[in-house]
């Protein structure tokens, strides 16, 4: 599995979805030879500084065996409002959204900012 690279996994910290722990998945994934990974968690982004620093802990030791970094990637799986976030509707489905993964270039923190001060659901 030297090429592939996970886009979307959820940790113990998608509630209902997930079960694995970070620095369980991180080294599974070393294992099965993947060069990163990304957590994408339900609506959160509570397991990314678990993640980061796990990542780093474990970069360290590669570096010093002459190993390529494993790629910690930041995501989200975030909901989309079928109509506007305004709606709320249940005959027009509004309670239930699309969802959407969304992978970090530099950083999503200031978007999943702004959906908690605007959630969807309500």
């Amino acid at each position: 599995m030297e090429d592939y690279v996970h886009l979307h996994v959820h940790t113990h910290y998608s509630i209902l979805d997930g079960q694995s722990k970070v620095t369980r998945l991180v080294d599974k994934a070393i294992a099965d030879g993947m060069k990163g990974m990304a957590i994408t968690d339900h609506g959160v982004m509570f397991g990314i500084k678990e993640f980061a620093d796990y990542c780093a802990k474990v970069n360290k030791g590669r570096k010093e065996k002459g190993e390529e970094p494993f790629k910690p990637i930041f995501g989200c799986e975030m909901y989309v409002a079928r109509r506007t976030m305004h709606d709320k509707d249940k005959s027009m489905r509004d309670n239930s959204g699309y969802h959407l993964i969304v992978l970090a270039k530099r950083t999503i923190l200031a978007t999943r900012t702004l959906s908690n001060l605007y959630p969807m659901r309500g």
